[in-house]
């Protein structure tokens, strides 16, 4: 289709969807969320000239996944946000089946995209071309083509650079599946983001120690943390070992040390981002301040994502909240974005047993729990989170079966930060040192109900909703 085409399209799914997107009782009040259609992994996430730019893969005419776009929000502060127009429209002969997804850098003081334009044929098979686009002063995007065709060895599902400048090149970290159907992480370097040289697989399925360790490495983004070289990435296709891996695909994260020249990459074992039901696709950038910020896609694919209630509506997924980065302990903490506390109202402080506790109201809200003791909170009887004394359980009803299923975190529980919207919960244990994020469709009043004998100390907050222009 050309583009024109594609764009009257869009406008009309717009027109027709939004007004009743815009009134599902399970619309975010905080969190982002397309208009319309499906939105999944944030892209070309920067902090450029005052403002955060967060891109993101979207699908205006359907609630499924079919020929993805990119959306694009910007923002000062990360709570008050506007549309910027469409920066990616899968118009061109190496984009036809979708701009997949990429990132973003500053290129002498022009944002400049990097993405990847998915190509699938009649016979089943597929290509993959590494892309360009430029902004202009109009605020649009001007695709500059290819600048990095499939490379020998691997198959047509190489995707997702992360681009980034060190020592004067840039690197570009790219998901690729190798000839054996192993995924791996390769390096590339550059001088002028045009023409660029493969370094070597740096991570991955059979190497650094891993045997098998999936078919496919997606959204992988590489950084340096104090001491660390920081890869995130998500493997597909891990078998669930006991309490770990237990949604179809994975998002976790490595620490190491990476030798730019070589592409040698020592790390350690890895870990899971989030123990939640629903979290991948994650990616970073570097504040003004020099924080590490981090958006994840809080959907899972191939899970059970379409049976979700807000199809009905026209409209499906959510990201998670922004988070900030620091080592600690040897593990990546997480904890959310410090903009947020500016949402806060309506404070309010109680301690005694958790049986005595008062029910809260959780539609768009702050909890902060320091716990002595065993205890259980029901969420809208629709989700539950118990603490036994050694593991924490996160458990809701599978929308394909509606038996319970659970998610797990062990280890010693000082505290928990749960921040709740209309139709998600993400839960901070011990200041972020892990995180469970979810989301879940009440049928009743969002409110919370405590039980247990434990001893809490609880603090609440309502949150007020961010502001989309």
């Amino acid at each position: 289709m050309t583009e024109i085409h594609l764009l009257k399209r869009m406008a009309h799914a717009l027109m027709s969807g939004q007004n009743r997107a815009a009134k599902d009782d399970y619309r975010p009040h905080w969190h982002l969320a397309p208009n319309v259609g499906l939105m999944n992994d944030p892209n070309g996430f920067i902090h450029h000239q005052g403002r955060y730019h967060l891109f993101y893969q979207w699908n205006p005419f359907a609630c499924a996944h079919g020929a993805k776009f990119w959306g694009h929000w910007s923002s000062a502060d990360l709570l008050h946000w506007r549309h910027e127009p469409v920066a990616l429209v899968p118009a061109e002969s190496y984009e036809t089946h979708g701009c997949y997804s990429g990132s973003a850098v500053d290129d002498n003081g022009v944002i400049t995209l990097i993405y990847t334009g998915n190509v699938k044929y009649d016979d089943g098979s597929r290509t993959a071309n590494q892309c360009l686009a430029r902004a202009n002063d109009d605020g649009e995007y001007e695709k500059l083509g290819p600048v990095l065709t499939l490379p020998a060895g691997y198959t047509g599902h190489v995707r997702d650079p992360k681009v980034w400048r060190h020592d004067g090149n840039w690197y570009m970290v790219l998901a690729a599946q190798d000839l054996e159907k192993q995924g791996k992480v390769l390096l590339y370097r550059s001088a002028d983001l045009r023409q660029w040289h493969q370094v070597g697989e740096i991570a991955g399925s059979r190497l650094g120690g891993l045997g098998d360790f999936g078919y496919m490495w997606e959204c992988p983004d590489l950084f340096g943390l104090d001491d660390k070289d920081v890869l995130i990435c998500c493997p597909q296709g891990l078998a669930a070992e006991g309490e770990r891996y237990l949604n179809t695909f994975q998002a976790g994260y490595f620490l190491g040390t990476l030798n730019y020249q070589t592409g040698c990459y020592q790390h350690q074992d890895f870990n899971e981002l989030d123990l939640g039901f629903e979290f991948y696709a994650p990616q970073t950038t570097q504040s003004e301040d020099g924080r590490r910020l981090l958006y994840g896609w809080m959907g899972i694919p191939d899970q059970d994502e379409l049976l979700q209630p807000t199809v009905a509506n026209g409209w499906i997924h959510t990201m998670t909240c922004p988070r900030e980065l620091s080592l600690q302990d040897g593990l990546l903490y997480q904890r959310p974005a410090r903009e947020l506390q500016q949402l806060r109202q309506n404070a309010s402080e109680w301690r005694g047993a958790a049986a005595d506790a008062p029910r809260l109201a959780v539609g768009s809200a702050e909890l902060q729990i320091a716990p002595q003791g065993a205890f259980n909170i029901t969420f809208a009887d629709a989700l539950t989170l118990d603490w036994d004394g050694e593991r924490l359980t996160l458990s809701r009803r599978n929308l394909r079966t509606g038996e319970a299923e659970h998610r797990y975190w062990r280890g010693a529980l000082q505290q928990l930060q749960i921040l709740c919207d209309s139709s998600s919960i993400e839960v901070f244990i011990n200041d972020g040192q892990a995180v469970m994020s979810s989301r879940y469709f009440p049928s009743g009043e969002p409110v919370a109900v405590l039980s247990g004998v434990g001893q809490l100390m609880l603090r609440h907050w309502l949150l007020d909703a961010c502001v989309i222009e």
